[in-house]
């Protein structure tokens, strides 16, 4: 089956979800203590310095001291501004893609790309998730996908945000894949209590009713038409990730038909997937690492794909850089994202 592809186009609204009279939580008190600990370490880092300048360089200790300051404290205002406020500022974008062997029933079909929801960089702002469900539920989606990484450590993360997942409302239903942290693998859990981990967590993620895929497919139908969500278990070319995905297993029965691929990690799309049948393939796993200054991200150099919309040939890969948070709570240039995907048979003229 043949099939082209264009992106029509891409369009970024910023959803601000920040309410600060009540996410003032333990969390925030937290990272604020620790801001201000940091903030005296360093005024004793710069004084130091500054007076070896002055004994050893003659230099002014206030001259000194006011550039120490500057220079010192440029990071941790940085963090503080990406903890307090950027990671709360929710970025939807909308996405359109021309496929023209898409099935005639789905032209116009809407779908939502999430990933990385990492529930325990949520735990004390439950509220931000609510509104970001509310959000993409106001997006009136037919499918969501959420392509990995639900928890960071353990499946109790999902307590207290089960419920508030559990009210995505897309008229296709809501469609998962396993991330690299979803296999419990940072928890300190091995052997059977690690798979009893594992255990929990499929059975909450069902819970909620989302369709959680475990190399398997499934076939949406509208009238005559059908397209195929694919979803493989996490794949990577790198050692530090675990890889358990078996695309056969997966695509098993859905030869002809056109498919949607979820896969947790980018990397796999270039090892695997370029040159199959698959015209398009959603992912995450990168945050994009969660930084970015003036168009400079270092996930560059781990990921050749780590953001957005990338193509080859009739295929296309889209990269979510996440709503939560892992190794420190913060996002610094690359807020959360929910995208918007509208797959179109033909372009529309305007």
């Amino acid at each position: 089956m043949l099939i082209t592809h264009r992106c029509l186009k891409e369009k970024h609204y910023i959803c601000a979800l920040y309410e600060p009279m009540e996410d003032m939580t333990t969390e925030l008190f937290s990272i604020l203590t620790i801001m201000v600990i940091c903030c005296i370490v360093l005024l004793g880092i710069n004084s130091a310095v500054c007076l070896i300048l002055k004994i050893a360089a003659g230099m002014p200790f206030k001259k000194a001291f006011r550039r120490g300051c500057i220079v010192l404290f440029i990071p941790p205002a940085a963090i503080a501004y990406g903890s307090l406020i950027e990671r709360n500022l929710i970025n939807v974008k909308e996405v359109e893609i021309v496929c023209e062997d898409l099935p005639e029933g789905f032209d116009g079909y809407r779908l939502v790309h999430i990933s990385d929801i990492h529930a325990r960089s949520f735990q004390g702002r439950e509220m931000i998730l609510q509104k970001a469900v509310e959000r993409i539920n106001a997006l009136e989606p037919d499918m969501i996908a959420f392509t990995g990484d639900l928890i960071t450590m353990l499946p109790d993360e999902l307590d207290d945000m089960s419920d508030i997942l559990g009210r995505l409302e897309p008229a296709d239903g809501v469609y998962s894949v396993l991330g690299n942290h979803d296999y419990c693998m940072y928890s300190g859990l091995s052997g059977k209590r690690r798979t009893e981990a594992l255990e929990q967590l499929v059975s909450a993620e069902r819970s909620m009713g989302w369709t959680l895929l475990l190399n398997e497919n499934c076939i949406i139908r509208h009238g005559q038409d059908s397209i195929a969500v694919t979803g493989v278990e996490n794949t990577s070319t790198s050692r530090h990730f675990p890889s358990r995905g078996d695309l056969a297993k997966a695509e098993a029965g859905t030869d002809g038909i056109f498919r949607i691929l979820l896969s947790h990690d980018p990397l796999h799309w270039e090892s695997e997937i370029i040159g199959k049948d698959y015209p398009l393939t959603l992912s995450g796993h990168t945050h994009a690492m969660q930084f970015s200054f003036l168009g400079w991200c270092p996930s560059r150099y781990m990921f050749p794909h780590y953001r957005g919309l990338y193509s080859t040939g009739s295929q296309y890969l889209h990269v979510n850089v996440g709503l939560g948070e892992t190794i420190f709570p913060a996002r610094i240039g690359v807020r959360p994202e929910i995208t918007l995907i509208t797959l179109h048979l033909r372009q529309e003229i305007k």
